[in-house]
């Protein structure tokens, strides 16, 4: 039995060769013509010893060189490694050397960085795009003299396609390993539900492809259908909506910085897209943004859940039944989700409808295991089920909700605070465009609840502000839940799938002097 992620594109230039696959600023490119470069790719790098199983580390920004790279690697049957285009040397050697690269694909502005990495590690470079002084061989030059491989090599479902590494949120990256049933079931599956892909729709393409959303949600489920991906490297609000008026964007994925950038940018700008629908991830989307979204652009906004390591995605609200806002609606075909007692780790104890423990996952979405981390892979899929990090609750209708990620649980005075729950109330505030909430030592409660807060434009952020958004939550949320510190910033630290990296917030605080009230911290009731 063969099976390939290749196929994604090959399939659908077969059927749909003259229709435009990607746009990237002025230039449309066919599939005929997409599939045929990725080929060209293949016998390049065939050409220069990789084969079938070698891993090949991508360097790439969101232009068309991604798809055609990704693509060409697959073809060959070789093992697709992309690695986040803002790493710096040392964290580029650090993946170049885990998953054991037989070469790296480096876009020439980011040589500087990824030039050094493969210098340490000892790996052959390739390059792409114009650059004047590099030593490198232009793998974009060899592909347009190289004569197109016939098919993409077979492979089996269980082969791994693609090692895409996690955030590293608790140490270290680990490479999840993703084999071709995964990421052909997963892309499949979604794009007949939740995503409802046709042929003639256009996608948004402003989610890095180095990232999961961005390229296996985005990129793969839109070539999957025969749609047409619209390319945007860098992301701002005003330039996407422009972006999807004067293109026709049918579709939007995005993940929650990116929708209240959009909000922000239909202030000023009266045009309005032609969306449809509109897709949320990587993040909590609080429901005030979700609510002004659809009231702004007239689209249904649905909002999901998945993991680097479940191919991602696990679950979504889908047109078949209601939306739910504030959860992230029910598992994709094919795969289970339940809850877990979170505190118990050596087996899986699962919990009754209504009660919160850590969200676990069982189906075709789950990876073959981490890369070079058997013991890693031993606590992560436990009794066959993947446990994911996160803690939710499921309704009695199988409606999931993300209470929060297990690390960033707040324990203030004995009781847990949910950050995401205190973060929904929040984002009411009129004064508040995004908050982020974590917790800060405290040296009675053990922890204080601290609310990072982005005020809106054309308030003046300070104490007094502080102190006001400060008697405001205490009046609509417990007395051990609500903020009694506020700090405000001009920007949050955002991890590769647009997260706000908490722990970096911590890390800063923790040395940062607090802002308190004028006349003092509020009374504890």
């Amino acid at each position: 039995m063969t099976l390939s992620v290749a196929s994604i594109l090959a399939e659908s230039a077969l059927r749909r060769p003259e229709h435009p696959a990607v746009v990237s600023g002025a230039r449309k490119i066919t599939y005929r013509e997409l599939w045929d470069e990725a080929r060209r790719y293949a016998a390049a790098l065939r050409a220069r010893g990789i084969g079938p199983g070698d891993k090949v580390a991508l360097l790439l920004p969101s232009t068309p060189h991604f798809p055609s790279a990704y693509f060409g690697v697959l073809a060959l049957g070789a093992i697709a490694v992309p690695v986040h285009a803002l790493l710096r040397a040392d964290e580029i050697a650090y993946v170049l050397q885990d998953s054991g690269a037989a070469a790296l694909i480096c876009a020439a502005p980011l040589l500087a960085e990824g030039g050094r990495a493969a210098e340490t590690t000892g790996t052959p470079v390739l390059t792409v795009m114009e650059e004047e002084r590099s030593s490198a061989p232009r793998l974009d030059a060899l592909a347009a003299g190289s004569t197109p491989i016939d098919r993409q090599v077979p492979r089996a479902p269980e082969d791994i396609a693609v090692i895409l590494y996690t955030s590293g949120t608790t140490g270290r990256p680990k490479g999840a390993l993703l084999t071709h049933l995964n990421v052909v079931m997963n892309v499949d599956t979604t794009m007949l539900s939740p995503f409802d892909f046709t042929a003639d729709d256009v996608l948004l393409g402003c989610l890095p492809l180095f990232h999961t959303f961005g390229q296996i949600c985005g990129m793969n489920t839109c070539f999957r259908a025969g749609a047409t991906l619209v390319l945007m490297p860098r992301f701002d609000g005003p330039g996407a909506l422009d972006l999807m008026v004067r293109e026709g964007c049918t579709v939007f994925m995005g993940v929650p910085t990116m929708y209240t950038a959009l909000l922000d940018a239909a202030r000023a700008d009266p045009r309005r897209p032609a969306l449809d629908r509109a897709f949320s991830g990587g993040a909590a989307l609080p429901v005030a943004v979700l609510d002004a979204f659809r009231e702004t652009f007239g689209c249904p906004v649905l909002e999901g859940y998945g993991l680097t390591e479940t191919s991602p995605v696990v679950a979504y609200n889908q047109k078949a039944w209601p939306l739910r806002p504030g959860t992230v609606g029910r598992p994709i075909w094919g795969v289970e989700v339940e809850i877990a007692r979170a505190e118990v780790e050596d087996r899986i104890e699962l919990l009754p409808v209504g009660e919160t423990g850590e969200i676990v996952i069982r189906g075709h979405n789950v990876m073959a295991g981490y890369l070079n981390r058997p013991e890693a892979t031993t606590e992560a899929i436990v009794d066959g089920w993947f446990r994911s990090g996160d803690l939710g609750v499921k309704d009695d209708e199988g409606y999931l909700s993300v209470v929060d990620r297990k690390k960033d649980v707040v324990l203030r005075g004995g009781y847990n605070v949910y950050p995401r729950e205190v973060e929904d109330v929040l984002a009411h505030h009129p004064a508040i465009a995004q908050a982020a909430v974590v917790g800060l030592p405290h040296p009675v409660h053990g922890e204080e609840v601290c609310a990072v807060v982005r005020p809106r434009p054309g308030t003046v952020p300070g104490p007094a502000l502080g102190a006001e958004i400060v008697t405001w939550s205490r009046e609509r949320m417990a007395p051990y839940k609500y903020p009694r510190r506020v700090e405000f910033v001009d920007a949050f630290p955002l991890g590769p799938s647009g997260k706000v990296l908490k722990r970096e917030l911590v890390a800063r605080l923790t040395t940062a002097a607090p802002h308190r009230p004028p006349d003092g911290p509020p009374r504890p009731r």
